[in-house]
């Protein structure tokens, strides 16, 4: 418990002027006004017994915004009011953790729950030990650092080595205490998660502003950690429960885990008050059975138990697996089950085009969460399934997976088959199912559902090369309806991006000038631009040289289009399907108006020292980038591939050369550095 007490803290509830103290009293009054919210938010966000109401919380915290708005001088990192209000941010920094954050072997049956108990038996020799049971709460693990009794850090778990720095994001979080009373540095790892009734009040508003819906409370806690804006973060209510107190280096700090856990509750952190002290794995057992059939009535997901050995002394002799420490494992509870009737059946449609049926279910209570759709992931699967709409299905969750359906239960008295739509449902153009997927997709490139998609990969880096056309402001231009297909990049003004949240006239200026820049990009790029499916860089390169112009592309046959180098019928047919729907027609009209290159000269190969030769290039050249080298031996008549095989002439091959060096030595390909190119060409290096 925190030291303070309420009756120390002599604060009058009454509308105050910052003129109304000293320098010294405003101070004095700045401290205890901190130490009353601390103690007031410890009460409600981490012991959830509050002794006030929220409006006189909130009279406090306006009280000590008013003196500090008028005393900047006097605001400190520890600050109750520096939770909310850090800018927005381009991305996370990547922090090495002090020590790994491991994952956990799980066991799914109580024979492996036990046959775990039998090695740490037999690794300790017969010495004595116990268990600490902890609830396996269902969210996204964080370490916070502390130095000098202050907040100042924390990270993701990421790999388990490396995670991102959420520093600002976590402030927001009310059970992250922002001082502590121990000063020397520490560290405590634990889980943030969101709350049933949190959970559902944001899908609801999601609802509401026609977003989807987060599949589980795990995954909205990751994503309102990980968000840009820390305001966001603040607004999703999430909770920090921690299980882990380490020193600066990484080192457990006491000799007992059931220890720590009472010390971190001792220093104001929140602590699952469900757990145990199991002097063996049948204690442990019944505690599992107990939260099995209590963990509906838990106002957070649990999918399952954490069982740790308790003496950290003993953890240290069991030692490590290459992936999981021997001294803990996770007991799994089985996915909870329930029947429902498929009342109908929708078509989402993803961000790549993908279309995805989804099942709209009667409403039913699994797992402490109420499920009203399941997806059904594409047509074969709803054959497999046998199910139709107006059947009683199984579905099956726990904590970390999607909503699913199991099987059919029972056939519905009027069941009716459902059918993948032959149209987009969101823009009406065309679906195309490949021979051999199991996915059908929307192959309108300017589909409203993958417009952030396909502007995304027009304007990364190896296509049209658009910098600072990030995600975020494609987000905001989509989402303000200032592009609503590809080509509206080109009537963008800068006075509109200047309107757009972290748009400056610096980055505005950048924007334009490469949108505009992107005009004078040879003609194999514009068509690899468009996202036709099979089409790379290479692929469209060939076109483009057997073709010289986009437009006879897009109006050659299936069998005109199999004369261009490596273009087999599969990508034949990709491209006629492409350019018969007539909305990518529009988008071809509308990139040639505003000035795209559509013509192309394709490079003289005759009479080259290098014609006849194919080239395969690896590895890191010391003078050349691979596309200089690429350059230089097509303009020498030489070509160039991307695999080894027996048509190969020679490897240029750099330093860390991978697989396809082994290959051309197995091949008996000649390797040849870039001195060798050199030359070959005729040229000095």
């Amino acid at each position: 418990m925190m030291a303070i007490r309420w009756s120390e803290c002599e604060i009058i509830l009454r509308p105050i002027e910052v003129n109304d103290y000293s320098d010294m009293s405003v101070r004095e009054r700045i401290g205890k006004l901190r130490e009353s919210i601390r103690h007031h938010e410890h009460l409600y966000y981490v012991l959830d017994k509050p002794e006030i109401s929220d409006a006189e919380y909130d009279a406090l915290v306006r009280e000590l915004q008013q003196l500090e708005t008028a005393h900047p001088e006097l605001i400190t990192p520890d600050s109750p009011t520096v939770r909310v209000g850090g800018k927005p941010r381009e991305g996370f920094q990547k922090l090495a953790h002090s020590t790994p954050m491991l994952s956990l072997d799980n066991a799914l049956t109580t024979d492996e729950l036990r046959a775990f108990d039998n090695r740490v038996r037999e690794l300790l020799a017969g010495v004595e030990y116990s268990y600490v049971a902890e609830l396996k709460m269902d969210g996204l693990s964080m370490a916070a650092r502390y130095r000098d009794g202050v907040f100042e850090q924390a990270i993701t778990r990421g790999d388990g080595s490396i995670g991102e720095e959420v520093t600002e994001n976590a402030r927001t979080i009310r059970s992250v205490p922002l001082r502590v009373p121990r000063e020397i540095p520490f560290e405590v790892r634990g889980e943030v998660v969101l709350n049933r009734r949190a959970f559902e009040r944001l899908n609801a508003e999601r609802e509401k502003a026609e977003l989807p819906r987060f599949a589980n409370p795990r995954n909205a806690a990751a994503g309102s950690l990980r968000v840009l804006e820390p305001s966001i973060t603040a607004s999703r209510r999430l909770d920090y429960y921690t299980y882990f107190a380490l020193d600066e280096a990484g080192k457990f700090i006491f000799e007992s885990h059931w220890e720590s856990l009472n010390w971190l509750d001792g220093q104001g952190f929140k602590v699952n008050p469900k757990r145990r002290l199991c002097a063996n794995v049948d204690e442990a057992l019944a505690f599992c059975a107990e939260w099995e059939a209590e963990r509906d009535n838990l106002p957070y997901e649990i999918d399952g138990v954490v069982l740790k050995v308790d003496s950290i002394p003993q953890q240290q002799q069991l030692g490590f697996t290459a992936r999981a420490p021997r001294w803990a494992i996770a007991f799994k509870y089985a996915a909870q089950q329930r029947e429902t009737q498929v009342v109908g059946i929708e078509v989402q449609v993803g961000r790549t085009g993908a279309l995805t049926p989804v099942a709209h279910l009667e409403p039913t209570l699994v797992g402490g969460v109420t499920v009203s759709r399941a997806t059904l992931h594409n047509e074969d699967e709803i054959t497999r399934l046998g199910i139709q709409i107006g059947d009683t299905v199984l579905i099956e969750r726990s904590g970390d997976v999607i909503p699913k359906v199991v099987r059919v239960t029972k056939e519905g008295a009027a069941r009716t088959p459902f059918h993948m739509p032959h149209h987009c449902p969101v823009c009406g153009g065309h679906i195309v199912r490949e021979e051999g997927e199991a996915a059908s997709r929307c192959i309108n490139a300017n589909c409203p559902a993958r417009l952030k998609e396909s502007i995304g990969y027009f304007a990364s880096r190896g296509v049209l090369n658009i910098d600072g056309l990030g995600d975020v402001l494609i987000e905001q231009l989509v989402d303000k309806g200032l592009v609503k297909g590809v080509a509206d990049l080109y009537d963008l003004t800068a006075e509109q991006l200047e309107n757009l949240d972290r748009m400056g006239p610096k980055s505005t200026a950048n924007v334009i000038r490469n949108i505009d820049r992107s005009r004078t990009l040879p003609m194999p790029r514009v068509l690899g631009a468009l996202g036709i499916r099979f089409v790379g860089e290479r692929t469209a390169e060939l076109l483009a040289d057997h073709f010289e112009d986009l437009d006879r592309i897009a109006t050659a046959s299936a069998d005109e289009l199999q004369q261009a180098q490596e273009v087999g019928p599969k990508v034949a047919e990709s491209i006629r399907t492409f350019f018969d729907e007539s909305h990518n027609k529009e988008l071809l009209d509308r990139l040639r108006a505003a000035g795209l290159q559509f013509k192309h000269t394709a490079p003289k190969r005759e009479g080259g020292p290098l014609t006849g030769l194919t080239f395969v290039i690896t590895g890191t050249l010391p003078g050349l980038t691979r596309e200089d080298a690429k350059a230089k031996i097509e303009a020498a008549g030489g070509k160039t591939a991307a695999a080894v095989s027996r048509k190969t002439n020679y490897l240029l091959a750099g330093e860390d050369a991978g697989s396809k060096l082994k290959k051309a030595q197995e091949l008996g390909v000649p390797v040849i550095d870039e001195e060798q190119l050199f030359s070959m060409l005729g040229e000095k290096p």
